[in-house]
C-alpha cells in the first residue's frame, strides 16, 4: 500500500519525485485549479498557458509532464484534469478529485515520493483524494514472478509515498479523514487481492481460511462451517451448488460487535471462487474471468474488516456462502430438487444460476438473528449487465426507503448505482410443479427475477436490500480514474457507509 502523510510544507522546498497538481476545463482554455497556487508563482503566473501549449485541456483523467520551475527540489510537475470548472464559490466535486488522484497515482508508477496539490477545502476532500491514491496505485503482481527483476529495474513498482499537501497533522479532522481512507482503501485492496487470485489457490476452503486470519487480527469472531456442519444444518442450497467440486462449500460468519451498538446490520455475499456454469456449462468465452464470481464475498469480507478497524458503534455480521460450481458425475442436475436451510425446495432448471441458491441459505442463516437490516451483495446475473453495463450496479429492496438510503451512499462515496425495481407478477414465472419455487423464471428482466428469488428467503419484517455488482465488480478493459484492470472491489464502499450512516443514527 501507497504510504499516505499530511503536510503543510511550501511546495518549493519539499523533496519528492513529482508534485501533482489540478487543471479544469474554463470557458477559455485551462484554468489552473487551487491547491497549486505556489507552482504557478513559479512560472510567474503563466502556468495556465504553459499547460494549453502542451495540449492540456483540463479534461477528466488528462495527464500533463512538465519540468519543474528553478528553485523547486522536485524535478517534475504532473497536471491532471478534474474535469469542468465548478460554479463560482461551489467546491470541487468529492469523485472528481477521487479520480484525478487515482489517475496521478498510477501516473507515478516506479516514483517513490509524490506530493499532491489538489483542491482541498475540508476534511472530506482530503480523505477523497487519499482514497484515490490508495486505490490508483494499486497492483497485483503476485503472479508475476519473471517480471518482477525486470519491473524493478524499469522502475515500474507502485507509488511508494504521498504526501498531501495543505493536509494539517496535528488536526484531528484531518487525520481522522486519512485514517479513514487508509482502512478503508486497504480493506478494499484486500477485496480486489482476493478477486484477482487465481481460483486454483483460492478455493472455498482457502477464501474461508484468509476471511479467519483477517478477523482474528481485528478482534471479529469467526465461525466457519464445513460440509459436515452444512450437512447437519440442512443447507441444501450451498451443498448442492458445491457438490460438483472436488473442494467443499464453506459458509463463513463474521460478527463484529461494540458495546454502544444499538443496529445490527447483516451482510451476505456471493462467493463461487469458480464459476463453470455445472453441469449447465458456460460457453466458450465466458469462462475465463469466473474467478470473480466471489466479488460480492470479497466485497463483505473487507467491509467487516474496515468496520471493526474503524470502531464502528454498529453491531455487523458477515456472511460468506462460498462454494465452487463445477461439472462432475456429484454435480447437481438440471431436475434436481433442492431442500434449502430454510425447509422451503427448489426446484433447479438451471445450474448457472447458483448464487441465488448459496445466497438463500445464507440470507435465511442471516434472518435467524433478526438484525435490522440484510444486505446482500452478489455478481448475480448477466441481466443486470445488459440494463445498466459495466460500471453501474443494480439495487433492488423490500423497502423503498432503504434502497433511496443505499443508492445515496453508494453515489456519495463515488459507487456508481442504479434503484432497480422488484415486480411482483414475474414471481409467477418461478412457479414449480413439483416444488415450492424453481431457481429460474422469465428471461425478460433476468435480474429482477434473481431479486424476486432472493426476497423469498428473507425473515418476515426484516429490511432487505440486493446488490447485483455484476457489471461494475471486474474491469476487463484498461484502467481508469482510480480503477484499475481486474477485481475492482464493488460495492465496499459503499457498505462502510450504510454502516456509518447507521452508526450515526442516520438510518432511523
Amino acid at each position: 500500500m501507497t504510504a499516505l502523510t499530511l503536510s503543510t510544507a511550501a511546495a518549493p522546498g519539499l523533496r519528492a519525485d513529482a508534485i501533482v497538481i489540478g487543471v479544469v476545463k474554463g470557458a477559455d482554455g485551462p484554468v489552473v485549479a487551487p491547491g497549486a497556487e505556489a507552482v504557478d508563482k513559479a512560472y510567474d503566473g503563466r502556468l495556465a498557458g504553459v499547460l494549453e501549449t502542451l495540449g492540456a485541456a483540463g479534461a477528466e483523467g488528462e495527464v500533463t509532464k512538465l519540468p519543474a520551475p528553478a528553485g523547486f527540489k522536485t524535478p517534475l510537475v504532473l497536471a491532471v484534469g478534474l474535469g469542468s470548472e465548478p460554479e463560482k464559490d461551489a467546491s470541487y466535486d468529492a469523485e472528481a478529485l477521487r479520480r484525478a488522484a487515482g489517475v496521478a497515482a498510477r501516473a507515478l508508477a516506479g516514483s517513490k515520493k509524490a506530493a499532491f496539490a489538489l483542491p482541498l477545502t475540508d476534511a472530506a476532500d482530503l480523505g477523497a483524494v487519499a482514497e484515490g491514491v490508495a486505490l490508483g496505485a494499486y497492483s497485483f503482481d503476485a503472479y508475476k514472478e519473471q517480471d518482477k527483476d525486470a519491473k524493478a529495474k524499469k522502475g515500474k513498482s507502485p507509488l511508494a509515498e504521498a504526501t498531501l499537501l495543505g493536509g494539517k497533522p496535528r488536526d484531528a479532522a484531518h487525520k481522522a479523514a486519512l485514517a479513514r481512507a487508509a482502512a478503508v482503501t486497504e480493506e478494499l485492496n484486500r477485496a480486489r487481492d482476493l478477486i484477482n487470485t487465481p481460483p486454483n489457490d483460492l478455493d472455498p476452503e482457502a477464501f474461508a481460511a484468509v476471511a479467519q486470519t483477517a478477523a482474528k487480527e481485528h478482534g471479529i469472531k469467526v465461525q466457519i462451517l464445513d460440509e459436515k456442519a452444512l450437512t447437519k444444518g440442512g443447507y441444501g442450497g450451498i451443498l448442492g451448488v458445491g457438490a460438483g467440486s472436488a473442494a467443499g462449500p464453506r459458509l463463513v460468519k463474521l460478527s463484529y460487535t461494540s458495546s454502544k451498538a444499538n443496529k445490527h446490520l447483516a451482510f451476505v455475499g456471493k462467493g463461487i471462487t469458480y464459476d463453470s456454469g455445472g453441469i449447465s456449462l458456460k460457453p466458450a468465452g465466458h469462462n475465463e474471468t469466473m474467478k470473480c464470481d466471489m466479488s460480492g464475498a470479497a466485497a463483505v469480507l473487507a467491509a467487516v474488516v474496515a468496520v471493526a478497524r474503524l470502531g464502528l458503534d454498529v453491531n455487523v455480521t458477515g456472511w460468506l456462502a462460498l462454494a465452487e460450481n463445477m461439472p462432475s458425475g456429484s454435480a447437481t442436475r438440471p431436475g434436481d430438487v433442492l431442500r434449502m436451510f430454510s425447509g422451503k425446495t427448489v426446484e433447479v432448471l438451471n445450474t448457472d444460476a447458483e448464487g441465488r441458491l448459496v445466497l438463500a441459505d445464507a440470507l435465511w442463516a442471516a434472518s435467524q438473528e433478526k438484525p435490522d437490516a440484510i444486505v446482500d451483495v452478489a455478481t448475480l446475473t448477466g441481466a443486470m449487465m445488459l440494463a445498466l453495463g459495466n460500471r453501474t450496479f443494480g439495487i433492488m429492496a423490500n423497502d423503498d426507503a432503504f434502497r433511496s438510503a443505499l443508492h445515496e451512499a453508494a453515489e456519495e462515496v463515488g459507487e456508481p448505482a442504479w434503484p432497480m425495481p422488484l415486480p411482483d407478477h414475474l414471481r409467477k414465472g418461478m412457479d414449480s410443479p413439483i416444488a415450492d419455487i424453481a431457481n429460474m423464471g422469465e428471461r425478460m428482466g433476468g435480474g429482477l427475477v434473481a431479486g424476486l428469488f432472493l426476497r423469498e428467503f428473507v425473515g418476515e419484517g426484516i429490511t432487505w436490500a440486493h446488490l447485483d455488482i455484476a457489471g461494475p465488480a471486474f474491469n476487463e478493459g484498461g484502467p481508469f480514474g482510480y480503477t484499475p484492470k481486474g477485481g475492482t472491489g464493488t460495492a465496499v464502499r459503499t457498505l462502510v457507509r450504510l454502516a456509518e450512516l447507521t452508526a450515526e443514527g442516520d438510518l432511523g
